[in-house]
């Protein structure tokens, strides 16, 4: 007994050594460092907003507190429209958004979240990780002091809410239109007319018909900000954003003021965000679509004409954008040949499987 109890008594003091010289690197020997984080996103949508504080409360964890990182709704710190500003001139020191939103900026910086017609989530992060993609992005990104890191993704995200039905290519034009990014590009090349509108706004702007469309995210998000009750044609799919990966772009002298540590922790943490974002919209969206469907929302596809012409318009916006654009011409052409390749197999392999199986799945449901 008295063997055992010394046993176990010197296993608690070397397990407490342990702790004590593993944690002295974060806990003891370095300073505190506190940075507040710009959001686009109002704080009742928790898949989205609620992912930017849990990459925040994980940074704190395992930094033993050291690290904190403070996020904030859109609009409190900064407009929407100035989140990427924000960061580049050091106003606060990381934020998190959909970098589309800032192809005012830079049109290559769709290529950060994706492009109409392009990679979806699983292409889109295997481009980052091993298709050359991060070392693109961050070579354009320098040139405004920022260094971007993906922090999740939304996945497909659906077509959007319209007042009126959508019967082919004619309705499109003259729709004015809450879209960002490149979807707003394309769409004003088919007659339509985009909208920057903020989220918060997205709802009063379809009620008082200023708007005659919007596009959120998709099923979870439009039922949290009431799309359905203001305009009841709800269109799939979200075709201009095959990937619509979340960025949270970091001011590089911050970025590179931290200890290796710190650094280390925030890349874990958006690693794990990366994967729980999309986990959370997966699992989310199939019973918030029919709830919105039980309460009067019109499920319909894009007729054919509207997808086919909007192609072709992504197609020859390319051509444009690398025209005047030497950052967009630099990237272009890696991702669309990482785009064929990804085409392919997935057309072998995943595409023939889904396909298959989800026929058979709801043809028995």
């Amino acid at each position: 007994m008295q063997r055992r109890r010394f046993l176990t008594q010197a296993v608690a003091a070397t397990g407490a050594g342990l702790a004590a010289v593993g944690m002295p690197a974060v806990a003891q020997g370095t300073p505190s460092v506190r940075w507040r984080m710009s959001t686009g996103w109002p704080k009742s949508l928790d898949a989205i907003y609620g992912s930017a504080e849990e990459l925040c409360r994980r940074v704190s964890q395992l930094t033993q507190g050291k690290f904190e990182i403070r996020a904030f709704p859109g609009g409190e710190i900064v407009p929407y429209a100035q989140n990427m500003e924000a960061v580049s001139n050091g106003t606060v020191e990381c934020n998190h958004v959909l970098a589309t939103a800032h192809i005012g900026t830079n049109t290559a910086i769709a290529f950060d979240t994706g492009m109409s017609f392009g990679l979806n989530a699983r292409q889109h992060n295997a481009w980052l990780n091993y298709g050359g993609g991060m070392e693109l992005l961050r070579s354009m990104y320098k040139q405004y002091g920022i260094t971007n890191f993906v922090t999740g993704n939304v996945g497909v995200q659906m077509g959007g809410w319209y007042r009126r039905e959508i019967k082919s290519l004619k309705d499109i034009e003259g729709l004015k239109m809450r879209v960002g990014g490149i979807g707003g590009m394309v769409l004003s090349k088919l007659g339509a007319i985009p909208q920057q509108i903020p989220p918060s706004d997205i709802y009063p702007s379809l009620e008082k018909g200023t708007i005659d469309a919007a596009e959120w995210i998709g099923p979870y998000d439009d039922e949290k900000l009431g799309l359905n009750k203001v305009a009841p044609f709800y269109y799939s799919p979200g075709w201009w954003e095959g990937s619509a990966s979340i960025t949270t772009m970091v001011n590089t002298k911050a970025w590179e003021a931290l200890p290796p540590e710190f650094q280390a922790a925030f890349e874990a943490a958006a690693a794990e965000q990366t994967v729980r974002m999309l986990a959370k919209y997966d699992a989310m969206n199939p019973g918030a679509l029919r709830s919105l469907i039980a309460n009067g929302a019109k499920l319909s596809f894009f007729p054919k004409d509207v997808m086919d012409a909007a192609y072709k318009a992504s197609q020859e916006l390319w051509t444009e954008l690398s025209a005047k654009n030497p950052d967009f011409a630099k990237i272009y052409p890696e991702w669309k040949k990482f785009q064929e390749s990804e085409a392919s197999w997935f057309r072998v392999t995943e595409n023939a499987l889904d396909n298959f199986t989800f026929n058979e799945v709801l043809k028995k449901s």
